[in-house]
């Protein structure tokens, strides 16, 4: 039986069989698939990885944000601009420039950090859960194995640290994805006349070496950052772990983890420091047309002219930025996730 529905005139539509046996046609077919992709994005933002993602996110620009008038202080310190002293800079800046003179630059600084953060934070949460879960498996089941016609090869791999992976992927994750804005970054600050913003540096970097030039100087910065990223996201991981059983606790209130972040990224800072020296020394050396062939000669060059202390010069002012950055990063972090994931906490 074919019957025109009661509104047939305005929906042009037709029901087929009686009302317990009708038939969409296109229309609410369209209407259904819409509804359907609204609920699978809906559940897509709401998962777990998409979270932690935004949280680092919004951690990196809220960090920025406030610790951007400490940086353009110390940046002016270091290349020796205006005054020695912290408040006489302060006063400086605010004299000549105003106010907003202490955020000058943090734009490109934001276009960096906030992918970089979202990458390394949301690379470090997922490849732990992962990693820990696998080991479970491996420590229930036994380790991995190859076989090689009768020959049964054991791959010991439940030695392996979960939150040490982590943070190693987590480091590399985000420097492949945002070293050209660390490039471009660099090439702002040291060559300002040959690169007066972001759209003229990435034209003339793509012009002059292509992709590759976009990648330049990738391999000393995954040297320095492995050691650095590993033992950060280690540190604070184990720190967190450590204190909550030590005082019987769930979960850390936001001073105890703006301590415990500053006190993991002096640690990481500290033992990776002559990486990042000679990394500086390699990337100084290539701009003046003097560079060191490798990391290992660049530290040998830096303990040549200035022993073995100059593998620690710039170290108090480095430790000025990385304490305040990794207490604040972590503080924002964990309350952007109570926020985002409120509903997953037990997980």
């Amino acid at each position: 039986m074919i019957q025109k529905s009661p509104s047939s005139q305005n929906n042009k539509q037709l029901v087929f069989g009686d009302v317990h046996g009708a038939v969409l046609l296109p229309r609410e077919m369209e209407l259904e698939k819409a509804q359907n992709l609204d609920l699978k994005f809906q559940d897509f933002i709401g998962t777990r990885e998409v979270g932690e993602f935004l949280s680092g996110a919004l951690a990196g620009a809220m960090t920025k944000a406030v610790l951007a008038p400490l940086e353009t202080i110390r940046t002016r310190m270091v290349v020796g601009v205006g005054s020695r002293s912290i408040p006489g800079s302060f006063i400086e800046v605010v004299q000549q420039h105003g106010w907003q003179g202490l955020w000058a630059g943090n734009t490109i600084n934001m276009l960096r950090i906030v992918p970089t953060q979202a990458i390394e934070l949301g690379t470090f949460e997922w490849v732990k859960r992962t990693m820990t879960s696998t080991q479970e498996k491996w420590i229930r089941d036994g380790d991995p194995k190859l076989q090689f016609g009768d020959i049964t090869l054991t791959i010991p791999l439940s030695w392996l640290s979960p939150v040490g992976l982590a943070g190693a992927s987590a480091g590399i994750a985000g420097t492949l994805a945002c070293h050209p804005l660390e490039v471009v970054k660099d090439r702002l600050t040291v060559r300002p006349e040959d690169y007066p913003n972001l759209t003229v540096a990435l034209g003339k970097i793509y012009k002059d070496g292509g992709v590759r030039a976009l990648y330049s100087g990738l391999a000393p910065t995954l040297v320095g950052m492995l050691p650095y990223s590993t033992c950060y996201y280690f540190m604070y991981d184990k720190l967190k772990t450590s204190y909550c059983v030590a005082k019987d606790k769930k979960k850390l209130n936001r001073v105890e983890m703006l301590l415990l972040g500053a006190v993991s990224g002096l640690t990481a800072s500290t033992i990776s420091f002559p990486l990042e020296v000679a990394r500086k020394r390699l990337m100084v050396g290539a701009l003046q047309g003097k560079c060191p062939p490798n990391m290992a000669a660049a530290l040998a060059e830096v303990i040549r002219e200035e022993g073995v202390m100059g593998l620690y010069r710039g170290w108090g002012a480095s430790t000025l930025k990385v304490m305040p950055n990794s207490g604040i990063t972590w503080m924002f972090y964990e309350a952007w996730k109570d926020i985002l994931l409120l509903e997953r906490r037990h997980l």
